[in-house]
């Protein structure tokens, strides 16, 4: 009996011991090894982080070549003192890897087609798609182009270099929780992971095409619908760079019209019937940003000004890192991109600048004409080429490598030849920032971060490819400034707005805008410059471009800028934080004078009443803005009930833009469009507009707790990277939407607010919702979250030297070489 216990026993402890240390799941979910996990002097208690006070030990850091001193500020911002560029750039990786590791690796994991190594098959689709895209080859010509510098590559390297030397001394106690939940451990970061980070943002901003969206809308209406429905400049949008007669003299090539749109939806009106995918966006315009800069003669001190929030995905931690790097050559405060060096948005003693997204279509789709069923050889003008295969190894968790051939061509990669169902099989992908740069965009920011007026500024510039940028200065000499940077081909008229006949080299982009006729703007009469995703210039730009372009928040901004006086950073704030939604203000007008109200019952009417008498301002404690919402999409959907049929075939297909339905509605409504082909009358936008607003009123009839206030009748939250509710912000109710300055929706917004005053010294305001820290345990995780979401800033301490005094100084640190 003893004997068979003791066997017992033995057996128990070895099924506890494999219990701990095994990998295990529930209803799919992997969990990690529960004995490491929960291990007192290595698991998760480790990551908890004391709520007051901290301190960093010194460090003796391999490379440098002099001392170094860190001052971390009350926000956790790391104020990095250093005698060369090549210190600052090194101990710039250790801190930055020290708060944000796991950021940084999932960042690169996601870039090179690398999640499911670590997240398994739930995520190999997401990897076969990035590896197709070409991501990882894009970041390799990076690195061909940066090599140009060796000073550039010497910068990089040493940031490289301290982001390892924390990695080195990590134990796995002291793993990121990340690290310990999905049971996996860092690797080394490199100088390639530094391009795929800014290839990731380049993705985001720039690799958008909806080429075969259009091509079917073409195909589907034909020439003169498409035309009268699709037309590509909104007479009310007011330009980045206006019409002052700058270009009228310009001498252009003109490259010829873009040949026929290739491709076709095929035998669309006979498609069965089947279950129709979910409702068009309805706004395509996905990513966007505000900037803006005021002259002295516009601001109260005399001094320019200058604000900028670009709007992006909002995640926990947030996607940018806080720093400010002095050095002999310069002493520059911003936010920085984790895992590559420099400051991308800031200011320094003389300059500030900032950035919005350009939004011209710089991805282009063509179509392959192979030579047989192999689709090995393709045909080009008069010869036959061969494709080049790149061999993706695509690594799964507890799953054999996934082999997965790409074709590449003389456009680029054939992304969708293993999707046989795929509209663009065929089709091969252009992208400007695959192709090998001419600079490095490590250099622009870091000539940006030393500039002391516009000349720098202009010269930095030059060196930028993508992702185009407007990039906004102002400077305490006095000067503001705008230029649209970025590689824009030099199209034919509609060119790239189609898929294209890939079989004819006249359909290439030949070359590109010259870096002088790049739209730009200094120190204009009206006294300010700004930007916010809207056209790039007026139509008599001679330059033929296509893109995706923001219609209202501009307009809004144009407005209050151009009513500004004795400007202050309070009212640079309160633009920033503007509600008003010039769409609403354009569509409510019209959707009300059109609303039959002898149509209306009791409740209905005193509906239409609210919204009446309602501000256009997508306020926190307003219902309108609920209302309005739920009748403008319920409306639009009505109308382009056309678009059925080619969704039904599960057919991409382009849908008019907001602005132009609206004057479809102002101005036309009797067209045919309002018809509804499911009844047998012949509907006008007027029935549209009534039929809409009972579907609305029914809705939050059904729904009673969606007729809100504004800020808790939609959904909003700022979710962590692995989508963990745990670590996310799931109880934010923030006012603003899309259309208004304060572009706030569900997981997209401000990013970055961020204003300045260039007096002497310095002032600057800004707050990003997160914080310093990547830790869920840390106090600075999220601590400035709830602040953002009221809107409120937090002044930037910007030091002169490491041994300044200040109140908001909570621990300093030295590195020495070692």
């Amino acid at each position: 009996m003893r004997l068979l216990r003791f066997f017992l026993a033995c057996i128990t402890s070895i099924g506890l011991i494999w219990l701990l240390a095994a990998s295990l799941s529930v209803k799919g979910k992997p969990l990690p090894p529960i004995g490491s996990f929960f291990n007192p002097f290595s698991g998760f208690w480790k990551n908890a982080e004391p709520t007051t006070g901290t301190s960093f030990e010194d460090v003796k850091l391999p490379g440098l070549q002099g001392a170094v001193k860190v001052v971390y500020d009350d926000l956790l911002v790391p104020h990095i003192f250093a005698d060369n560029v090549l210190d600052a750039m090194r101990v710039q990786g250790f801190v930055t890897a020290q708060h944000r590791l796991f950021q940084m690796d999932l960042t690169a994991r996601k870039a090179s087609g690398r999640l499911s190594e670590i997240l398994g098959e739930r995520t190999f689709n997401i990897d076969r798609t990035t590896r197709r895209k070409g991501l990882t080859q894009a970041a390799e010509n990076d690195l061909i182009g940066w090599s140009k510098s060796p000073a550039t590559m010497a910068l990089l390297q040493a940031y490289t270099d301290g982001v390892n030397a924390w990695i080195d001394q990590l134990s796995p106690a002291n793993y990121p929780i990340e690290y310990k939940l999905l049971d996996f451990r860092p690797e080394k970061w490199s100088n390639l992971k530094c391009a795929l980070v800014t290839e990731a943002m380049a993705e985001t901003l720039c690799a958008r095409a909806d080429d075969i969206d259009c091509t079917n809308a073409l195909t589907y209406f034909g020439r003169e619908t498409f035309d009268y429905l699709y037309p590509e400049w909104n007479p009310k949008q007011q330009p980045i760079i206006p019409d002052s007669g700058q270009w009228k003299d310009w001498h252009v090539f003109q490259p010829p019209p873009a040949l026929e749109a290739t491709g076709s939806i095929g035998a669309l009106l006979e498609a069965e019937d089947g279950q129709m995918p979910g409702i068009p966006p309805l706004d395509r315009y996905m990513v966007g940003s505000n900037n803006w800069a005021v002259a002295g003669s516009k601001t109260k001190s005399g001094k320019p000004m200058l604000a900028n929030d670009p709007h992006l995905n909002l995640t926990l931690p947030s996607i940018w890192y806080q720093v400010q790097i002095q050095t002999p050559q310069s002493n520059s405060y911003g936010v920085s991109l984790p895992g590559a060096p420099g400051i991308v948005i800031g200011f320094n003693e003389n300059i500030a600048w900032g950035v919005t997204n350009v939004s011209h279509d710089v991805a282009d789709y063509y179509t392959i004409q192979w030579t047989d069923a192999t689709r090995m050889k393709y045909r080009l003008d008069n010869e036959v080429r061969t494709v080049m295969l790149r061999v993706e190894e695509i690594g799964i968790k507890n799953k054999p490598v996934f082999k997965d051939t790409v074709r590449y061509t003389v456009w680029g990669p054939v992304r969708f030849d293993h999707e046989p169902e795929s509209p663009l099989r065929d089709c091969a992908w252009r992208w400007v920032a695959s192709d090998i740069p001419e600079h490095s965009i490590l250099d622009v920011f870091l000539q940006l971060n030393a500039g002391k007026g516009f000349g720098d500024y202009k010269t930095a510039l030059t060196g930028y490819d993508a992702p185009a940028q407007n990039f906004v200065f102002a400077s305490q000499s006095g000067d503001i400034a705008i230029q649209v940077q970025g590689k824009f081909p030099v199209r034919g008229k509609e060119q790239g707005r189609f898929v294209q006949d890939g079989s004819k080299w006249a359909n290439s982009w030949h070359s590109f805008i010259p870096w002088d006729r790049v739209p730009s703007m200094k120190n204009p009469d009206r006294g300010f410059v700004f930007s916010a995703n809207q056209h790039s210039t007026a139509p008599t730009y001679p330059y033929y471009y296509t893109g995706e372009f923001e219609d209202y928040r501009g307009r809004r901004i144009h407005d209050r800028l151009n009513a500004t006086q004795d400007a202050t950073l309070d009212t640079m704030k309160s633009i920033q934080l503007d509600n008003f939604s010039q769409k609403a203000a354009d569509a409510l007008p019209v959707m009300l004078k059109l609303l039959d109200k002898n149509a209306l019952n009791t409740p209905q009417r005193a509906l239409a009443e609210q919204l009446a008498s309602w501000n256009y301002k997508f306020d926190a404690d307003l219902v309108a803005p609920a209302l309005f919402s739920a009748w403008v999409d319920s409306c639009y959907i009505l109308t382009w009930d056309e678009m059925d049929v080619v969704r039904k075939a599960n057919k991409p297909i382009l849908y008019p833009e907001i602005w132009r339905w609206i004057d479809l509605m102002e101005h036309d409504s009797a067209n045919i469009f309002f018809d509804l082909k499911a009844t047998p009358n012949r509907e006008t936008a007027s029935e549209i507009v009534l039929e809409s607003f009972k579907q609305m009123e029914s809705f939050f009839l059904q729904n009673p707790d969606k007729l809100s206030a504004w800020s808790s009748s939609r959904p909003f939250a700022i979710k962590h990277l692995t989508m963990l509710d745990a670590f996310s912000r799931l109880d934010l109710h923030p006012a603003g939407q899309k259309s208004t300055p304060n572009a706030v929706s569900n997981g997209n917004g401000p990013s970055w607010r961020m204003v300045v005053e260039l007096d002497n010294p310095v002032k600057a305001q800004g707050i990003y919702p997160g914080g310093q820290s990547g830790n869920p345990g840390s106090p600075w995780y999220d601590n400035m979250v709830e602040s953002w979401a009221k809107g409120d800033y937090y002044s930037l301490l910007f030091l002169k030297s490491a041994d300044e005094t200040s109140d908001r100084v909570l621990a300093k640190q030295a590195f020495s070489p070692k």
